[in-house]
């Protein structure tokens, strides 16, 4: 379960260094690791959501070239609050995990442009909340409901099928 986790946060984080500039649209791109968090912190509590977030912060601060830890602590703080905040909602329930996911990236978007305003980031945030904030979040909501019906299809797929 533990190699799980971490598979698929670090699959989550290669994905998001190679594969997601390809996705780009408008320049608009998603977070795969946030999407990722997002989702384990849902189904396997506060602390595979911290551990998760954290990881995927952290490489995507070292691969990125940014101020290092700043992802690494926002994420981990979403992943934390939305695995405590899991144990009182419907997560079973896409009507909670999709919303959930794209408000939560506008939190972490907001989180993070605070941390930076610390270090003197020189973008305002009504530039920074329309160009790259609340795109980032439809997109994630996008995606994350794309993912949904994928997981949906092949567990409804592994039910259909008797293995003898």
């Amino acid at each position: 379960m533990r190699l799980s986790l971490l598979l698929m946060t670090l699959g989550g984080t290669v994905a998001q260094t190679s594969v997601v500039q390809t996705l780009s649209v408008g320049g608009a791109t998603p977070d795969l690791p946030f999407v990722v968090t997002v989702f384990l912190a849902l189904r396997r509590g506060p602390e595979a959501g911290c551990v998760a977030g954290f990881l995927a912060g952290l490489v995507q601060d070292v691969t990125g070239g940014g101020l290092v830890g700043v992802q690494a602590l926002t994420k981990a703080l979403a992943g934390f609050a939305l695995g405590l905040a899991g144990g009182r909602l419907r997560v079973g329930s896409p009507l909670v995990q999709v919303p959930g996911l794209v408000l939560l990236t506008l939190g972490e978007g907001l989180l993070r442009f605070g941390l930076l305003q610390l270090f003197h980031y020189p973008a305002g945030l009504s530039a920074l909340m329309a160009d790259v904030i609340l795109p980032q979040a439809l997109y994630n909501g996008i995606l994350g409901a794309a993912c949904l019906v994928a997981v949906g299809l092949a567990e409804a797929a592994r039910e259909r099928v008797t293995w003898r």
